[in-house]
């Protein structure tokens, strides 16, 4: 029992230090991928060709001086980005591994619990701060995620009926011939779009709102809180990029296309952010609520009958 108590928190613990790498790694291919967008560079100073930027950018954050608002409520100020980062991570254990260390039947029910307590830790950063701008940003997350969260549920239980399990190692098993993002194009879309507004990435990207809002329910952090929010989007970024592959490109963890696959969803995610401009607000709740919504149904009720 102590062994493979051993081997689950081994398991875990090398799981979050890749996230890590890769959560770094991804910042730095982000800022890259604009710098050639906007035909300049991009980070090309700190080491060779600039690959060790992510490091630099660590060490300034986490060694700045953090300032709290004088008239936050601290303790939730305080603890909002820690469990927004400590979210992002725990929601790894529901990856397809093969070996079964830490894979188990009933991974959807984590994923939707943890994206789902997520809006918490939103609205209570923006809430704890005091500053009408944060509220706004927090508001606006937490409408916003509500509503693509049901459409992300309908889809995810579309493809269960259609396989008949709820293990994700079966996703792979069942695209071994032929991919789902074939079979249900339309879902993969309503999926790909959902993510986007479910990690806050543009063009839904009304929570940081720059022009209004100041950067949104983020914006009374500095140093270590401000980071530890940053690194739990773009951890929620990673993970997201890792479900679409497992959902509808059919690959499993052990391969090397698993991989490839997952930085080309990542770079997607970039791409999106360099190429679309804002979503009026009111038409992002109109494309949840009149157009996903639909879709999802409509597939979920086919697979269903099938």
């Amino acid at each position: 029992m102590s062994i493979m108590l051993f081997m689950y928190s081994l398991s875990l613990l090398l799981v979050i230090v890749f996230v890590m790498v890769g959560v770094a790694f991804l910042t730095l291919m982000e800022r890259k991928v604009f710098g050639y967008m906007q035909i300049r560079k991009g980070p090309n100073k700190v080491g060779v060709c600039g690959i060790l930027q992510p490091l630099a950018d660590a060490a300034k954050l986490f060694t700045k001086e953090q300032t709290f608002p004088l008239h936050s409520n601290y303790l939730p100020y305080y603890f909002s980005p820690v469990f927004t980062l400590f979210l992002s991570l725990i929601v790894w254990m529901v990856v397809p591994y093969s070996v079964n260390m830490i894979n188990f039947s009933w991974g959807h029910y984590i994923f939707l619990c943890c994206i789902s307590l997520g809006v918490y830790t939103v609205l209570c950063a923006g809430w704890s701060s005091n500053s009408k701008y944060a509220l706004l940003g927090g508001l606006r997350a937490v409408a916003q995620t509500i509503s693509y969260e049901v459409s992300l549920a309908l889809i995810l239980m579309s493809l269960i009926f259609l396989i008949g399990s709820f293990n994700f190692v079966d996703f792979t098993l069942y695209q071994k011939y032929v991919w789902f993002i074939l079979m249900s194009f339309p879902l993969c879309l309503c999926w790909l779009a959902s993510c986007l507004a479910e990690t806050n990435r543009t063009p839904f990207d009304f929570a940081e709102g720059e022009s209004e809002l100041v950067s949104g329910f983020n914006v009374e952090y500095s140093s270590g809180g401000f980071a530890l929010i940053f690194l739990g989007e773009y951890a929620s970024i990673l993970f997201m990029s890792m479900l679409f592959v497992v959902l509808f490109l059919g690959a499993a963890p052990t391969s090397v296309m698993f991989y490839i696959k997952l930085v080309f969803i990542s770079f997607v995610f970039v791409w999106v952010r360099g190429t679309q401009p804002r979503y009026r607000y009111d038409k992002l709740m109109y494309l949840a609520w009149k157009s996903f919504l639909p879709v999802s149904l409509n597939y979920l009720i086919f697979f269903s009958w099938t």
